[in-house]
């Protein structure tokens, strides 16, 4: 059974889509049943260039990735969602949606790197250090075993990665 999981960010533009991105790719490396998705409270409707040029760049499909609202996934025809994980500290602190059954909450925090000071090249490097920083947790989301974790388990889990 699939395990899915939403990946919010307010404007769904740079963090939460350099996730949803990372680790849809480790997962079909790893030949791992989880699929990622990303979404936002105020989405921009637009995704960032410099998020694409990075996984582009890091050979990450970009395939299907758009800014989208959060309330796609509250709906009942969604996929019903396992993890539900914040990137951003605003998103955070705002009252989500209900989701259908109870998934396992978590804040991973990333500085948003739209706001990086600098040229071109400084804002690069700092959504390609994002991206690293992001697919690394990605790849301990990834080494859970979802299908023996209770919902308890899984939300333990999932704040000690957020410690690391």
């Amino acid at each position: 059974m699939t395990t899915n999981v939403l990946i919010l960010c307010t404007h769904n533009s740079a963090r939460s889509v350099l996730a949803e991105a990372m680790l849809n790719h480790h997962a079909a490396r790893l030949g791992i049943d989880v699929r990622g998705y990303s979404a936002g409270s105020a989405p921009s409707g637009r995704v960032n260039p410099l998020a694409l040029s990075v996984l582009e760049a890091a050979k990450v499909s970009t395939a299907g990735v758009r800014s989208k609202s959060w309330d796609e996934f509250a709906q009942h025809e969604a996929p019903r969602m396992r993890i539900v994980i914040t990137v951003c500290d605003s998103a955070a602190n705002e009252t989500c949606p209900v989701w259908p059954g109870t998934p396992a909450r978590v804040h991973w925090g990333y500085p948003d790197p739209s706001n990086a000071p600098g040229d071109e090249s400084a804002r690069r490097a700092a959504f390609d250090l994002t991206r690293q920083a992001i697919g690394y947790r990605m790849l301990q989301l990834l080494g859970l075993p979802f299908a023996s974790m209770s919902d308890a388990e899984l939300r333990d889990a999932l704040l000690r990665i957020s410690r690391s």
